[in-house]
């Protein structure tokens, strides 16, 4: 792995600026999308496996260096943002990488936008399951992303204080370092003693819906146009032998193989798959190996 030292772009988008980090390259560009509560720095370790990759990874409206880009929220709104990213690089298409939220903006993007969009690979998210109709949403939300959710709505006197939340997060204990902390330390706003997470409520709220709720975004992945990789995890969101998919979780969904391969990660959970060494090299396989398709 090389190190690379990325820069930081503003692009006009609806509202104000996009803010986007980019890790420049010689090689083809990608477009990285990250999770419901994340931010760009969530690919800095996968960026340094891509090497000469040309990777552009946004902040996502309400999220950090975003955060103050304004509704609307939810996943078509970013989909339309990923492709004013695209417009704005001159670039006629680009491969899509999404990480859970991240996942589901791409395979919608890549569905309304094939041209633009023709490969994905989709890490640990893309592949929804709708709740029961009548179900609370909001209920649901918490209960998949519950601790994230109550660290958004809690101040802190720190950032000692901030980062040893995910110091002691089950999903991170064995993998705190630096590229964990960069991305922890992004999300970080405010002074002591009221620090907090950048992250909006009102932009995680109407996210979430989408992979539970919203049909189009339920059905994107199983578009014709939508081809790629999904990789998942084995474990959950707090590292719970139970992961978002299993075998008979994917098996029930009926993906198209010859459209989407799938993959677990062993000995990785919903978060350490951006993290981890072998995690990333996955991913970064993945990737050249879609790119390959272009």
């Amino acid at each position: 792995m090389t190190t690379r030292t990325p820069q930081e772009l503003a692009v006009p988008v609806q509202g104000g600026d996009l803010a986007v980090t980019r890790w420049p390259g010689d090689g083809p560009a990608v477009i990285a999308v990250h999770g419901i509560t994340g931010n760009s720095l969530s690919f800095g370790a996968v960026a340094e496996r891509l090497g000469d990759v040309d990777l552009y990874a946004p902040d996502l409206r309400g999220r950090a260096h975003s955060a103050g880009l304004p509704a609307p929220y939810g996943i078509p709104a970013h989909a339309e943002d990923i492709l004013v990213l695209l417009e704005h690089l001159g670039l006629r298409q680009v491969l899509l990488l999404g990480h859970s939220l991240g996942a589901f903006i791409a395979a919608l993007a890549a569905a309304r936008h094939p041209e633009r969009f023709p490969r994905v690979v989709l890490v640990d998210g893309g592949l929804g399951f709708p709740v029961p109709g009548g179900a609370d949403l909001d209920a649901v939300i918490e209960s998949v992303i519950g601790p994230a959710m109550r660290r958004l709505r809690t101040t802190f006197p720190d950032g000692d204080a901030y980062r040893a939340v995910f110091r002691e997060h089950p999903a991170f204990t064995a993998h705190w370092g630096p590229h964990v902390q960069a991305y922890v330390d992004r999300d970080l706003v405010g002074e002591p003693p009221e620090m907090r997470s950048s992250c909006a409520l009102d932009a995680v709220r109407a996210d979430g819906a989408g992979p539970i709720g919203d049909l189009e975004t339920l059905g994107a992945i199983h578009q014709r146009e939508v081809r790629g990789t999904l990789l998942w995890a084995e474990r959950g969101v707090m590292n719970e032998p139970q992961g978002l998919y299993d075998e008979g979780r994917l098996a029930a969904a009926d993906l198209s193989p010859d459209r989407i391969t799938t993959r677990r990660v062993d000995d990785t959970n919903h978060y350490t798959i951006l993290f981890a060494e072998h995690a990333t090299a996955a991913v970064a396989e993945a990737v050249r190996g879609e790119l390959k398709q272009m």
